[in-house]
């Protein structure tokens, strides 16, 4: 017999519910009751539908065909207007009554408003759903706002506002914005970003009176008599547990429904979850208690067992596009010490709260790319004696590592929490991707994770880009990133009509959003600017990724791979001892082959790396820049020195390759392969450059793969003689660099420009084929350097700052 199951409420936390429930094929009948005339949808993310970011369709979490696959009788737009525990039923508004087995709570939460005079004027309205959004969308440039309450929802819809060009004003009673999440000088920074964006903030200042004229409201009157005219006034000063039917029901209410482990009420067969619902005195408002109360429930429901345990929170936002982390408790008192970090010119801020050598409060601003570590530390309790130095810099400075988003990611444990929202840890999202999850969307789809508020979407796209290594590619976008609107195309275009040679020059011709752009653009940048102008702008080593600044590819487990230069494939009985020794003086775990005909030592402890590469280097041994954007291989077969089917020197012309190509960077990695004869020994056919020889003399083939996507090379031209094949994939190198969007591989950027767009260029144009291998001799002229001799040498250099700033971050 199917249990009939009625749900009050269609909101995040009862959506989650019925979720578990299908997974588990429990076999419920479900009818589900809703306020509002619409379905479940993502309350967090209704700021970017008032800022225009996304639509209400983008937001909808389930959709008709969802219910209609899994059963569900809709009742959108129907309130419960009693219900009878004793016969099992619930009346809806227009007096149908619907029985029930089991009955679930999720009645939310209904907006605080502050009972000033002129209160009940139309156009004083609360920031809780689609139709005050919708509000507040239909405003224009000639309208004026008030919000009051600088807390999250207030700051979110002032800022959503803003964007549309409506004169804002926010009013808050407290001396500093959000004081709830940030300290003062956090509250500060966010406030100094507010008023950049246009919007004006009035702390401290306490709201006397609501007036009006002809019914509707034209000012807020504060008690210094300050009167703030305006069109719209939205109070966004808090909620309230909604209990009001649950009480008329006769059900344990205090501040919110009483609720068990299991969640169940004071009946039986009623459960309650959300912001209606009150566990051991406490209250919920963050979306990830929500999402645990909704799986107990789910297993309660089929009968499994299953407890809902408080849980430690940490607080993860973004607001008006800054980035704010707390965390435990950040208050001063008797015992405790600071360490702050600040960096005005970025508009970064961290502070952490210590005790007996346990952080137990943090606080950070502008930079939140470390927050789940410190929370970790928290959580845990860890005592941070050892690390107190360089502790407010993060993971990745714990052993004199520079700082690195994905370093930091790289040290994160399995069980280190990535969403807090849907409380899914590195290891989940690490297993997903090894079940085939290999891009944001299927990470999504497969674990929920960033599937919320949103706020860990760059986090999830760093455990991809650290397992997948240089199979991760970033997500198609509209711009280059946050920091701007304009695309990769724009920006390029306006680096060369415009020759700006500096990223300063860029920002400013850009209009860029941000004065200094994110870890997201500015490798971009550095390759663009690099590439275009060799001769005027200099690499900056600190806009790379990890692996460029490291000279090495960093592993999950936060060790490093170093694979030393071996010309062609080839090597010697020197060379091999040379590897040998270093991989047992440094205690290197694994030595293997790759691909590509070298010797990879995988597992060397970062500290260990500028002595591996001197030992390597001692041996004449050089970076094989397995880590780059740049020249990786070129594979070759043994050709007419051994083989009785060779046509040309194969290992050779490989040989003269490598040598007169390492070291470019390019927009992605370039891996080349020639090979002797048309038996393709050294699978050239499948790399972004490849060469076959025969009788007559090289064909040069471009556009292969055989990473996530597999392709055969596209023929380009055959030429008789070995300088001719140099040249040409020389010039097809360069016009790779001047033109590929960065991370685009060549097959990519095959793909957009055609090849015949690429032989015009090089095969019919012989003047601009030697142009092009100019230029791409003249960047190496000045770029071919052995990073892993340069870094041993400079290293003392390289330390020092950061020896200073730790000391400046102490103090």
């Amino acid at each position: 017999m199917t249990t009939r199951l009625v749900v009050i409420g269609a909101g995040m936390a009862t959506g989650r519910v019925l979720e578990h429930l299908f997974e588990s094929e429990a076999g419920y009948d479900v009818t589900l009751f809703n306020a509002e005339p619409r379905g479940n949808y993502n309350r967090i993310m209704l700021s970017p539908v008032l800022a225009g970011d996304k639509s209400y369709a983008d937001i909808v979490t389930h959709d008709a065909d969802w219910y209609e696959v899994n059963g569900v009788t809709c009742r959108f737009g129907e309130r419960i207007a009693q219900i009878d525990r004793v016969a099992k039923t619930v009346t809806a508004a227009n007096g149908d009554v619907v029985p029930y087995d089991k009955l679930l709570f999720g009645t939310g939460s209904n907006p605080f408003m502050i009972p000033l005079p002129g209160h009940d004027l139309e156009g004083v309205i609360a920031y809780r759903d689609l139709e005050d959004t919708e509000r507040m969308m239909a405003l224009g440039a000639s309208n004026k706002v008030v919000v009051i309450g600088g807390g999250l929802l207030g700051l979110e819809a002032a800022a959503g506002m803003a964007a549309r060009g409506v004169d804002v004003t926010v009013v808050h009673i407290m001396a500093h914005l959000m004081e709830r999440q940030l300290d003062e000088a956090a509250g500060y920074l966010l406030r100094k970003a507010l008023v950049d964006k246009g919007i004006t903030v009035k702390c401290s200042a306490n709201s006397k009176e609501i007036l009006g004229e002809n019914g509707h409201v034209r000012a807020l009157l504060l008690d210094d008599g300050t009167e703030l005219p305006c069109d719209l006034l939205v109070m966004a000063v808090g909620i309230r547990p909604n209990t009001a039917l649950a009480q008329e029901a006769g059900l344990a209410v205090g501040k919110g429904i009483h609720v068990d482990d299991q969640m169940v009420t004071s009946d039986a067969d009623i459960l309650a979850v959300g912001e209606c619902v009150e566990h051991d005195g406490a209250i919920f408002g963050l979306v990830a208690p929500l999402y645990d109360q909704a799986k107990v429930a789910a297993q309660t429901l089929t009968g499994a067992e299953a407890a809902f345990v408080q849980k430690e929170l940490s607080t993860k936002l973004k607001v008006t596009g800054c980035d704010l982390f707390s965390a435990g408790d950040f208050m001063d008192g008797p015992g405790r010490e600071d360490i702050v970090f600040r960096d005005p010119g970025r508009g970064v801020y961290r502070r952490l709260v210590i005790a007996d050598n346990v952080v137990v409060g943090a606080v950070m601003y502008g930079d939140t790319a470390d927050s789940n570590w410190f929370f970790g530390l928290i959580r845990d309790k860890t005592d941070i004696a050892g690390m107190r130095d360089t502790l407010i810099f993060g993971p990745a400075y714990q052993g004199g590592t520079p700082l690195d988003p994905l370093a930091g990611v790289a040290a994160l444990p399995r069980d280190a929490e990535i969403c807090g929202c849907n409380g899914i840890c590195k290891g989940q999202i690490e297993d997903a991707i090894a079940a085939g999850a290999t891009d944001l969307g299927a990470v999504r789809a497969t674990t929920k994770a960033s599937g919320s508020c949103g706020t860990c979407t760059g986090l999830v796209e760093q455990v991809l880009a650290v397992t997948l290594g240089d199979d991760f590619v970033l997500p198609a976008a509209q711009s280059i990133c946050a920091c701007t609107d304009m695309t990769h195309e724009d920006v390029r275009r306006m680096i060369k009509s415009q020759r700006l040679t500096s990223m300063p020059a860029v920002w400013q011709e850009c209009g860029w959003k941000t004065s200094c752009g994110c870890h997201v653009c500015r490798p971009a940048l550095n390759f663009y600017l690099l590439a275009d102008w060799p001769l005027e702008y200099r690499d900056d080593p600190q806009s790379r990724f990890i692996n460029e600044r490291k000279h090495a590819n960093i592993q999950k487990d936060g060790t490093f791979s170093v694979v030393p230069r071996m010309w062609g494939g080839i090597t010697t009985p020197n060379e091999l001892r040379a590897i040998a020794d270093a991989a047992d003086k440094y205690m290197v775990p694994t030595v293997k082959v790759t691909g590509g005909q070298r010797i990879d030592l995988l597992g060397v402890r970062s500290e260990d790396l500028p002595d591996i590469w001197a030992d390597l280097n001692a041996a004449g041994m050089v970076s094989g820049h397995a880590y780059s954007k740049g020249l990786r291989t070129v594979k070759t077969c043994v050709g007419t020195d051994h083989c009785r089917f060779g046509t040309q020197d194969s290992t050779g012309l490989g040989i003269k390759l490598e040598k007169q190509l390492w070291g470019a960077w390019t927009p992605h990695k370039l891996k080349l392969g020639v090979s002797g004869c048309p038996r393709n020994c050294a699978e050239a056919t499948c790399k972004d450059i490849g060469v076959i020889c025969v009788d007559s003399g090289y064909q040069v083939s471009i556009g292969g793969a055989a990473g996530m996507d597999v392709k055969e090379t596209e023929l380009l031209v055959q030429v008789t003689t070995e300088r001719e094949a140099v040249d040409v994939i020389k010039a097809v190198t360069q016009l790779y660099r001047e033109n590929a969007k960065y991370l685009d591989r060549i097959y990519k950027w095959m793909g957009k420009v055609g090849l015949d767009w690429i032989s015009e260029r090089i095969v019919d144009d012989l003047d601009s084929r030697m142009a092009l291998v100019d230029r791409f001799e003249v960047s190496q002229s000045i770029y071919r350097k052995d990073p892993w001799a340069e870094h041993a040498s400079t290293r003392a250099e390289t330390y020092r700052p950061l020896a200073n700033l730790s000391l400046e971050a102490a103090e």
